[in-house]
């Protein structure tokens, strides 16, 4: 039996819990850890990051089997579940670590990002312009144990409740052929 291969993407459109929990049931995700990335410290933490001092982003690293859902298909998923056009915020969230960022690891995955911005931009699919920055991949550092699978964690937890869930009623509904079955 031939292994895949698989590649990563990592993302950044608001808090990670939000990524992550839509994410994890996607068809052709294999793992999916919260952490920063872009910023110029090393191994920061939760309230570093917050403080918007570091210039990370919250964002999430996927590991994807492109055979199953292609870097393509990630990116829409991720510009339907978060608005890319409000330059760092999503709702409530307000600060350069809630920005929409996507972090490409080739020159491929540059180009898929900008070809499909440049799509939804001339669809017509929001009313402001995407403010998603592109950016090389940089150093990646996980969350604290306790941010990784925070929604399966506490989906009773208020912000779960009235940010997290409608995001992931939104995927579920909208891209139901990609979701993982038993979720």
């Amino acid at each position: 039996m031939m292994t895949a291969i698989l590649e990563t993407a990592t993302l950044g459109g608001g808090c990670f819990w939000c990524l992550e929990a839509v994410f994890e049931q996607m068809l052709g995700v294999e793992s999916v850890v919260s952490g920063y990335c872009g910023g110029g410290t090393d191994n920061p933490g939760y309230e570093a990051v917050c403080s918007g001092r570091t210039g990370h982003a919250e964002v999430v690293r996927l590991t994807f089997d492109p055979q199953r859902s292609g870097f393509r298909q990630i990116l829409e998923v991720f510009f339907a579940i978060h608005d890319p056009t409000t330059r760092n915020r999503q709702g409530n969230d307000v600060g350069t670590q809630y920005r929409s960022v996507i972090f490409f690891h080739s020159p491929e995955q540059e180009q898929t990002a900008r070809s499909l911005i440049a799509e939804l931009e001339q669809a017509g699919t929001w009313t402001a312009p995407v403010v998603t920055e592109l950016l090389p991949v940089t150093a990646f550092f996980a969350a604290e144990s306790h941010h990784q699978q925070y929604f399966r964690r506490n989906s009773d937890q208020p912000y779960c409740h009235f940010v997290v869930s409608p995001k992931l009623a939104k995927f579920r509904q909208r891209f139901a052929s990609r979701v993982k079955a038993n979720r």
